[in-house]
C-alpha cells in the first residue's frame, strides 16, 4: 500500500536554462515542459543570489546565501575561495532522508568538492563532474599551445593568441542516445520503474549538464530552428560604454562572432534546450506509465541562465544582467495546486525550494534558512510581507570580483565596488541598456537602493564589504540603514 499523505517528489534541474525561453509565446519549444506549466504554477521572478553553477546550487541544497553557506565561486580548481560548505551548515536531503524519503541523485553535482550527493544522503545513480585535476591541465594547456599559431577562424568558434580555440555552437558527431544527459536521465528512469510499487516516498534528482556551453547538440536539434527566422537580442547593440570595464572586456571576448553567428548560435542553444525537454518528457513518461504522476511533486528549475547574446555577451558570471539570472520555475502537484495553468510574478529564490519541500514533506526544518516556502502560492495565496525585492551576491567565477545587486519590480541597482554602479529603470528600460546610476536626477533613487541592500546585506549575515577604508568606495555606506543597532541585536 503506498503512503498518499506524503508527496513523491521530482525535481529536474537542467543547467544553465534561461527563463524567457519558457515563458509564453517564446519560439522555443518546450511542450513537455509546457504540459506542466498547464497543471502546475510557473514563477517568472526566479533567481538564484549568485549566477553561477556552485553557489546557486549550494543555495538551493541549503536554503543559505553564499555569505552563510561558504560557496562563493567554482569548487573544482584551483581558484576556489572555498572548496566545500562551512561546518554545520544542513541540506534538505538530509531532513528528508532522515524522515524516511528514498533519496536519489542522477546528474550534476559542483556544491561541494569535499563531498558527494552520498554525503548528505543521497543514493547515487549517476554523478558526472566537472573537474579539473593537474593532467586535465597539463592536456588543455599542450592544445592551447597548438592552437596558438596562425590558422582561420571555424564558423561559431572564439579563436584568441596564446588561448586557442573554443567552440561556441556545432552540430555534435553523437546521436541522442550517445550523449551523457541521456545516460543519466535514463539512470534515473531505470530507478523510477523500480520505484512503481515503492511503500516509502522517494526523491528524485535528475541535473542534467544541458543547455550549458558550449551548444554543440545532434544534428537533429542542431537544425532545428533556422537562424534567419531569429532577431538578434533587443540589447544585442549594447556598447556597454556606460557599463563596468569588465563587461566591457567581457564582450570583446565574443566580439568575432559575426551576426549572423550570433543567430546561429541562438538557434543552437534553442535546439538544446527543447533536446533537454525532450529527455524530460521521457521522465514524465516513465511517471505516467508507473501511475506516479498523482502523488508526485514536480519541479522543473535551474541554477541560473545563459545571456545567449543578449548585451553581445555569453555563458553567465559577473554580469548581472537579467538574461543570465533568471530562471525557470514550475512547480506541478495535483493534489495541491488550486487553478492551474496560474503565473507567479512576485520575487522568489532557489533558497525557497528547500523550505517547500520540508513542509510538504513534514520533515524536520532546517536549523537556518533564508528562504520561504511556496505552498501558499501552489494553493493560491499570496503569504504576508512577501519579498517586493530580490538580492544577489556575486564574489567572482574564475575571475575573483565583487559585486552586489538588488531588484524591485521598477529599479535594478548593482554595486561594483571597483567599477561604476548600475541602475536600470527597468519600466522605461526593461533590456537594461541605459545605465542611470550618474544621473543627478537619479541621485536620491541611488540612495533608495543602497539602502534596500544594506537591508539585504544585514540579513544574510553579508558583511565582507565592510572592509579597511580603501575600499570602502560606495557611495552610501551600511549606516544609512541604521547598521550599528542591527549589529548590537
Amino acid at each position: 500500500m503506498k503512503n498518499e499523505t506524503r508527496p513523491n517528489i521530482l525535481i529536474f534541474m537542467p543547467d544553465q536554462m534561461q527563463a524567457q525561453i519558457t515563458f509564453p509565446g517564446h519560439p522555443c519549444k518546450t511542450p513537455n515542459m509546457d504540459k506542466i506549466k498547464e497543471a502546475g504554477v510557473s514563477f517568472h521572478s526566479a533567481y538564484p543570489p549568485m549566477a553561477h553553477c556552485c553557489p546557486a546550487r549550494a543555495s538551493f541544497m541549503t536554503s543559505l546565501y553564499p555569505s552563510q553557506h561558504g560557496i562563493y565561486n567554482n569548487v573544482s580548481n584551483d581558484q576556489a575561495i572555498h572548496s566545500h560548505l562551512n561546518p554545520g551548515i544542513e541540506t534538505f536531503s538530509e531532513k528528508l532522508a532522515e524522515s524516511g524519503y528514498q533519496m536519489y541523485y542522477a546528474g550534476k553535482w559542483h556544491v561541494s568538492a569535499a563531498e558527494t550527493p552520498q554525503s548528505r544522503g543521497w543514493t547515487e545513480l549517476y554523478l558526472k563532474e566537472q573537474e579539473l585535476d593537474n593532467g586535465s591541465r597539463r592536456k588543455a594547456y599542450r592544445e592551447m599551445i597548438c592552437e596558438s599559431g596562425q590558422r582561420s577562424r571555424k564558423r561559431g568558434e572564439i579563436l584568441r593568441p596564446g588561448w586557442g580555440g573554443y567552440t561556441l555552437y556545432g552540430t555534435s558527431d553523437k546521436s541522442y542516445t550517445e550523449i551523457d544527459d541521456y545516460e543519466c536521465v535514463h539512470k534515473a528512469i531505470s530507478q523510477l520503474d523500480r520505484l512503481q510499487d515503492s511503500a516509502d516516498p522517494w526523491c528524485m534528482y535528475i541535473g542534467p549538464n544541458g543547455p550549458h556551453d558550449p551548444f554543440v547538440i545532434p544534428e537533429k536539434y542542431a537544425t532545428m530552428y533556422d537562424p534567419n527566422q531569429i532577431d538578434l537580442p533587443p540589447n544585442y547593440e549594447d556598447d556597454m560604454q556606460d557599463k563596468p570595464r569588465i563587461y566591457q572586456r567581457m564582450r570583446k571576448v565574443f566580439s568575432q562572432l559575426s551576426e549572423q553567428e550570433v543567430k546561429g548560435s541562438i538557434a543552437h542553444y534553442w535546439g538544446y534546450c527543447t533536446l533537454v525537454d525532450d529527455l524530460f518528457g521521457e521522465v514524465l513518461d516513465a511517471l505516467a506509465r508507473n501511475n506516479q504522476m498523482d502523488n508526485t511533486l514536480i519541479i522543473v528549475v535551474s541554477d541560473h541562465g545563459e545571456h545567449a547574446g543578449a548585451h553581445g555577451l555569453y555563458c553567465k558570471g559577473i554580469s548581472m544582467f537579467d538574461e543570465g539570472y533568471r530562471v525557470p520555475l514550475i512547480m506541478s502537484f495535483p493534489k495541491l495546486v488550486q487553478n492551474p495553468g496560474r503565473a507567479v510574478e512576485q520575487f522568489v529564490t532557489l533558497m525557497d525550494i528547500a523550505p517547500t519541500l520540508i513542509e510538504l514533506t513534514g520533515a524536520e526544518p532546517l536549523g537556518k534558512t533564508s528562504g520561504r516556502s511556496l505552498v501558499p502560492f501552489l494553493s493560491g495565496e499570496t503569504p504576508d510581507n512577501w519579498r517586493d525585492s530580490i538580492y544577489a551576491q556575486c564574489n567572482g567565477t574564475e575571475l575573483y570580483y565583487t559585486s552586489r545587486m538588488v531588484k524591485t519590480k521598477n529599479y535594478k541597482f548593482v554595486y561594483n565596488p571597483t567599477d561604476f554602479d548600475e541602475l536600470y529603470d527597468l519600466e522605461s528600460d526593461p533590456h537594461e541598456m541605459h545605465n542611470i546610476a550618474d544621473r543627478p536626477e537619479s541621485e536620491a533613487l541611488l540612495k533608495e537602493m543602497y539602502g534596500k541592500m544594506w537591508e539585504h546585506a544585514f540579513e544574510s549575515e553579508d558583511m565582507n564589504m565592510v572592509k579597511y577604508i580603501p575600499v570602502t568606495t560606495g557611495e552610501y555606506g551600511p549606516a544609512i540603514v541604521n547598521a550599528k543597532e542591527r549589529l548590537m541585536r
